[in-house]
Formats: structure tokens, C-alpha cells, sequence
């Protein structure tokens, strides 16, 4: 791809976009799911909002056995003038180990963003994260309302956030979340069942100073892999609030974060983003500002 459009000496605005993921319960290649109008991936309009809000440096983790694919389509479908590389994440071990994966491509003394390659944040999130690391020193979230991140019936993994005067205090994952009646709850055996809808939620949309590269070092070499297979970013985070000074801003979005966890969200994901089409809160083609 290109090698960008930053003035030599000017601060790079970088997101690392995690698609390395095996999509075992899509059944598919989520990352190129065609959710858009004229059949856009969902990686695509993921990488033309970021462009959008500012970030001038697209990192893709890629793994072993579909990473050729998703280079192709890249090739073929974004601009090209757009700096975009590439990363393979050698062994599904989790988020963090495919935080490390892109390491080497990134400026270590730049900060810089995370998102999921299968969901959807909205213009208004990638905004208030290129805003935050252009603007400030400290790490930051993207915090989404539980009850505008979720599309259909199905059982979805959410880390549910605990905020004080807008500053992250804990983070815990709650598995089988799912709607019942007028509300949601976590069958996962954890309390509460019920969760409130306005709950604050991670959706994995992080903003990171570099001063995190070595607790990420710290955090997965210490990690027992014997007992969990994978260590994720929030787990990550989570403990190191607790050992560490460091300061988490969660910045509040209204977006509405949808993705294609199950191959049924698939056609509730296309209508949510043809209704944005029409409310004007996305243009009709990818990479268009």
C-alpha cells in the first residue's frame, strides 16, 4: 500500500485493527462480511470511518491461514494511497498476543488505538478516540451503552465497565449476555444475572499510551495458558488497574456498536447500517469523508 500521508516529523495517529480472529461461531470470514450498501466488508467501512476521524496509519493482525485473503481484498478494494500494514498473529492466543504481533510496526514512543475487525463503532467513536490521542497523555476507552451493543438474540461476551468521575476502576467480562424481555442478562453463572441497559461496555475500542508495551509483555509472559488458552485485552487491563498507576479515561459515546458475532446478525447488521445511510450518520460508500 502507500506510505502514507504524514509530514516527516508529524505524530502518526495509528489504529491496530485485531483480524486475526478464526470467526468460529460466524462460520465465515467475519472480517469481509458484506455489510454495506454495495456490499462493503465490515473491515472496510471500520477502516473508512478511522480514516475519517483522523488516524493516518491502519495496522491489520492477520493470522496464518487467512491473512492472504484479507491482503487481497485490501488491495483491491481500498485506496491506494492509504499506509496500511500488516501483521500475522502466529497462534490464537488471545488479543493481547495480537496487540504484541503489530509491536514491531508501531513507533514505540507513539500512542496508539485497538478495535476489533468484526464490529462496527460509528464515526462519533473513532472521533472522540483520535481526538483523545492527539490531545491528551493518558489511556482511554471507548465506552458504549450495553443496550446499543448488542444485534439479535444470541449469547455475546461483553466487559462490563465500572466508572468513577469518568475514569475506569475494573472491568469484568461477562459471558452469555443476551436480551430477556424488556432487559439482559448473563447466563454465565456470575452476579448480577441482570444487567442494567445502561451499563457502560467495552467493545474493545481502546486508545493506549506506549507505556503499556511492557506491561503487555509483563502481563502475557506471566500469563498461565495452561489454564486459559487466551488472554484478552480486558483481562489485561483489569489487572493492571489494580497493580499500576496508570489512568484510564472512558469516554461516552451514543453510537451504536453492532457486529456479526453469529451468522444470523449478518442481515440485522446490513439494516443498521443502510438505516445510518439514511439518517445521514455514514455516506452510502466507504472511504468517502
Amino acid at each position: 500500500m502507500g506510505v502514507g500521508r504524514d509530514a516527516v516529523g508529524v505524530m502518526s495517529t495509528t489504529l491496530v485493527i485485531l483480524a486475526a480472529g478464526r470467526a468460529r461461531r460466524y462460520g465465515g470470514l467475519k472480517q469481509l462480511a458484506p455489510i454495506g450498501v454495495h456490499g462493503e466488508g465490515v473491515i472496510d467501512l471500520i477502516a473508512s470511518d478511522a480514516i475519517a476521524a483522523g488516524f493516518d496509519h491502519l495496522v491489520l493482525v492477520v493470522n496464518p491461514d487467512t491473512g492472504s485473503l484479507i491482503r487481497e481484498h485490501v488491495r483491491e478494494n481500498w485506496p491506494r494511497d492509504l499506509r496500511v500494514s500488516f501483521a500475522v498473529q502466529d497462534q490464537a492466543l488471545g488479543t493481547v498476543h495480537a496487540t504484541l504481533a503489530a509491536e514491531h510496526l508501531l513507533d514505540p514512543d507513539e500512542p496508539f488505538a485497538i478495535s476489533n475487525a468484526d464490529d462496527l463503532y460509528g464515526r462519533d467513536a473513532f472521533e472522540l478516540l483520535a481526538r483523545h490521542l492527539t490531545t491528551r497523555t493518558t489511556n482511554c476507552l471507548i465506552g458504549f451503552q450495553l443496550d446499543r451493543a448488542l444485534v439479535g438474540d444470541l449469547p455475546v461476551s461483553r466487559g462490563i465497565c465500572h466508572v468513577v468521575n469518568g475514569h475506569l476502576t475494573d472491568i469484568v467480562e461477562r459471558h452469555e449476555v443476551h436480551s430477556w424481555l424488556d432487559g439482559f442478562v448473563a447466563d454465565d453463572g456470575l452476579s448480577p444475572v441482570f444487567l442494567d441497559p445502561q451499563s457502560v461496555v467495552s467493545m474493545n475500542l481502546w486508545g493506549f499510551q506506549p507505556s503499556v508495551w511492557p506491561l503487555l509483555h509483563q502481563v502475557f509472559e506471566s500469563h498461565d495458558f495452561t489454564t486459559t488458552r487466551e488472554i484478552q485485552l480486558p483481562v489485561f487491563v483489569g489487572r493492571i488497574l489494580h497493580h499500576y498507576p496508570l489512568r484510564f479515561d472512558v469516554l461516552p459515546t451514543s453510537s451504536r456498536c453492532v457486529g456479526v458475532t453469529h451468522a444470523d446478525d449478518l442481515a440485522l447488521v446490513q439494516m443498521d447500517v443502510r438505516l445510518q445511510v439514511e439518517l445521514g450518520e455514514r455516506p452510502e460508500t466507504a472511504f468517502v469523508e
